[in-house]
């Protein structure tokens, strides 16, 4: 149980980075570029894919299949 919030932690970090990283490059678009461009630009950075590697992260330390031992 401790490893799977330690593993749901490092996830979260890893969304939390990449979605400010996303975020912060919107400014792209009140500069004069247009959504399609800003979607080509951030899918070039290595560190906007935090964003889904932290959410898949996430998902598979909450859904991930465990065992139970009973005792």
């Amino acid at each position: 149980m401790i490893f799977r919030l330690f593993v749901l932690t490092i996830g979260f970090g890893l969304a939390v980075s990449g979605g400010i990283s996303t975020i912060a490059y919107l400014n792209m678009i009140t500069a004069g570029h247009g959504v399609d461009e800003y979607l080509a630009f951030i899918s070039r950075r290595v560190e906007c894919y935090l964003l889904p590697a932290g959410i898949s992260v996430i998902w598979l330390s909450i859904y991930w299949p465990h065992n139970h031992e009973e005792n």
